[in-house]
């Protein structure tokens, strides 16, 4: 596996190619053809990765053609692009590395699913944990989750992609490493919400705990794997972006707790925060799964601008006793 094609050129796609780069030639896909030039007149892209110099190995193009002769793809595009953007790519049956984490809207599907739809001949891994995207075009030290069904694939990508500073754990389950991803978003959003109306550590520590407990029950009942989600795609990934502003989705919580509106947040920002799209369609597949996930239902209700950041804090605080469960 040698000539990587990387879809998606926002801070985590590039991140990805850069890192890439160093163990043999990538190609980079940007949908707009704008873009693309830019970064291959600057060898930079400081829109969304700014003050990294991209490796000269990186071929940067918007042509979808150009992906035809690589050996696996890594899908970086932002969740609900996903479909689309796997539709309008050439179909060779190499291995996808899916690097998008939320739940498709209207049909509830995760990421895998949407391209074991449209992609059955390819084999699908994901890549999942707690990476911010300038920290591994930087190289600091970051460790992940590669989940795939076929251990062969998966090991050939992961051989391909790792760096001393960038460890791949490998597994089988997919679905786990998913739900981790696209749970953590949401859940970051929650955090972000906390720290912006001021409601403590102690507050936080609670939530990122209970948070936990509300990702596990849903990965059980999807048939995830509790250690997968107590690892690096799950318990990892919730650490890191329930702690840090750094996060988009964090961010996005921040202001909604200082009492600004969803809409106006998510309006002016370049980059995508993942859970403000992934929340709704969560809530409404817990509940058609019968799990309990009171937090991100809240989140849910203050994106959809249904009730105030004191009321929804009201009702959680308010919600009966019980026994300390998963």
């Amino acid at each position: 596996m040698r000539h990587l094609g990387v879809v998606g050129a926002g801070a985590w796609g590039t991140a990805l190619a850069h890192l890439a780069a160093a163990n043999g030639p990538v190609t980079l896909w940007a949908r707009s053809a704008e873009r693309a030039a830019a970064i291959a007149a600057t060898g930079r892209n400081d829109a969304y990765l700014p003050g990294v110099a991209l490796s000269p190995v990186i071929r940067v193009t918007a042509q979808a053609d150009a992906l035809a002769g690589c050996d696996a793809l890594l899908l970086a595009t932002p969740a609900q692009a996903m479909r689309g953007v796997l539709v309008g790519m050439p179909e060779s049956g190499c291995p996808l590395l899916l690097c998008s984490k939320g739940i498709e809207a209207g049909t509830r599907l995760l990421m895998s699913e949407v391209a074991a739809e449209l992609r059955p001949s390819s084999p699908i891994a994901v890549l999942s944990g707690p990476t911010f995207a300038h920290e591994v075009a930087v190289d600091l030290p970051t460790a992940v989750t590669l989940a795939c069904g076929d251990a062969a694939v998966a090991e050939r990508l992961s051989r391909r992609i790792a760096r001393a500073s960038f460890r791949p754990y490998l597994s089988d389950d997919v679905i786990g490493a998913e739900i981790g991803g696209a749970v953590k978003n949401v859940l970051a959003i929650a955090c972000g919400v906390v720290a912006g109306y001021g409601l403590g550590h102690n507050a936080a520590a609670a939530l990122i705990a209970r948070g936990f407990a509300e990702m596990a029950r849903f990965g059980a009942a999807r048939g995830a794997s509790a250690v997968s989600l107590a690892g690096l795609a799950g318990l990892g990934d919730l650490v890191l972006t329930c702690s840090s502003a750094s996060s988009r989705n964090y961010s996005l919580g921040l202001g909604l707790g200082r009492g600004e509106r969803a809409a106006d947040l998510l309006a002016t920002r370049r980059t995508v925060a993942e859970g403000a799209a992934t929340a709704p369609v969560l809530v409404e597949a817990a509940r058609a799964a019968g799990v309990e996930m009171p937090i991100a239902e809240a989140v849910g209700t203050l994106l959809a601008g249904e009730a105030s950041v004191a009321n929804v804090v009201e009702r959680l605080l308010n919600r009966p006793l019980g026994v300390e469960r998963r």
